[in-house]
């Protein structure tokens, strides 16, 4: 086996109680795709991706798929954790073959994201590109009626996010009560994102006789709760230390005044000549302002976040991925889901106020074994965001300041109601005007 079993915990979540976490060793070059069973079509098209190991979350997922068990996954982003319910799915659908009817899906995948949608499928026409398989996409945000008719004739396999499903399921466009396997990726986004009741209003349309398939970042109370409303018995995987950062990722901080952030990221990115950066900021209106701001710098960039169409995503992800423009500035919409390869660095223009977020975004790099470097600007408004994250990581953060980029020690952070926070300086008058006069950056 390419992996060792270290503990057999049986957990506590109601009706699991044969579950099991799995904790393993992973002995580098021991197995190939080749052991699983796969069909010649799916092996060839591994081949073809010049995949020649499978991943720790391959090497114990797809077993488990192709023995139809129901199954939950802790993984983190970049684990291959696709291609490990993909594959599977791929074979077990070529064993039990069927002809298609009209509005039928044989296989459901529910991403929380547009781009994760997208991405997702085009893993399953990779991977099946010599089975006889049709699949399809459909999301919110484009003409509903193209993909009306693309499902009028049934698909083998439907990726879709919750929120256009259900519109189509409503206009009687897709028979969802054939469905043989139920994929959740990144449910816990799902949760996050509000898709709780949309999820479960789907799981209600299902037949109770499937295979159903959950994948998430981190095993939270609500993930439990919702695994136990729809999971028959699961094997419980998890392949990576909880809520740990990727470990071939260079993480560093560069403490910086607010108001200089803009200058220390264009800096950044013209001395070291970056050539392909990812930048997150919190908000789509600092993502548009910062990705004008570096345009002006003589720097290439697009900005990609909920307001965009998805034509617009879409463009601006492809220019990034060929070069055509050498920042993509981000919202945490893109946090998850966002598949580059070999992408070399990520930058936290602004800290997210959730400390998970942080790994899902840093994971966008340092992927499939490669290494990467994370950067995040942090101002003193910052500084308790960044104790959580180091809480959460359980380690410090190494902090780098950069010559000419020195924070002003006279700057101190004071909150405001909403919840955000200015840098203020501090001064030696004590005339009630300068008292009360609040400089917001």
């Amino acid at each position: 086996m390419a992996y060792l079993v270290h503990r057999l915990l049986v957990t506590g979540f109601p009706r699991h109680q044969r579950s099991i976490f799995y904790f393993y060793n992973y002995l580098k070059g021991c197995m190939s795709f080749n052991d699983f069973g796969l069909s010649e079509e799916i092996l060839r098209a591994i081949k073809e991706q010049e995949y020649l190991e499978p991943t720790p979350v391959q090497q114990m997922a797809i077993p488990v798929v192709l023995k139809g068990h129901d199954m939950l996954v802790s993984a983190q982003t970049g684990t291959g954790k696709t291609a490990g319910f993909t594959l599977p799915m791929l074979q077990r659908l070529r064993e039990n073959p069927k002809e298609r009817s009209q509005y039928s899906v044989r296989a459901l995948i529910l991403t929380p994201t547009r781009e994760l949608a997208a991405q997702v499928e085009e893993s399953v026409r990779t991977y099946g590109k010599y089975l006889p398989f049709k699949s399809t996409i459909v999301f919110g945000g484009v003409n509903i009626n193209s993909q009306m008719r693309i499902l009028r004739h049934g698909v083998d396999i439907l990726v879709a996010t919750p929120g256009r499903l259900l519109d189509l399921v409503s206009q009687r466009a897709v028979d969802l009560s054939k469905v043989e396997i139920l994929i959740l990726d990144e449910a816990d986004r799902m949760l996050d994102m509000g898709f709780i009741n949309d999820i479960r209003k789907i799981i209600t349309r299902l037949p109770k006789n499937r295979q159903s398939l959950m994948f998430c970042a981190t095993f939270s109370d609500e993930i439990k709760q919702l695994a136990d409303g729809f999971l028959k018995s699961p094997q419980l995987i998890e392949v990576s230390r909880r809520n740990m950062a990727v470990t071939k990722i260079k993480q560093t901080i560069h403490p910086v005044d607010n108001r200089r952030k803009r200058e220390l990221l264009s800096f950044l990115i013209t001395s070291k000549n970056w050539k392909q950066v990812l930048v997150f900021t919190r908000t789509k209106h600092g993502a548009n302002r910062l990705t004008q701001q570096l345009e002006d710098d003589g720097i290439s960039a697009t900005a990609i976040h909920g307001n965009k169409t998805q034509a617009a995503r879409t463009k601006a992800l492809a220019d990034f991925k060929r070069g055509v423009v050498r920042v993509l500035v981000a919202t945490d919409i893109a946090a998850r889901g966002l598949d580059i390869d070999q992408l070399p660095h990520v930058v936290n223009f602004e800290l997210p106020s959730v400390p998970e977020d942080y790994v899902h975004r840093i994971g966008r790099t340092g992927r499939a074994g490669c290494e990467g470097e994370a950067v995040s600007l942090v101002c003193v408004d910052e500084r308790d965001l960044l104790r959580k994250i180091e809480i959460l990581l359980k380690s410090s953060l190494p902090k780098e300041v950069v010559p000419s980029y020195e924070p002003d020690p006279s700057i101190k952070a004071q909150a405001i109601p909403n919840g955000r926070s200015f840098q203020r300086r501090s001064s030696s008058r004590t005339t009630p005007h300068h008292r009360h006069r609040k400089n917001i950056r």
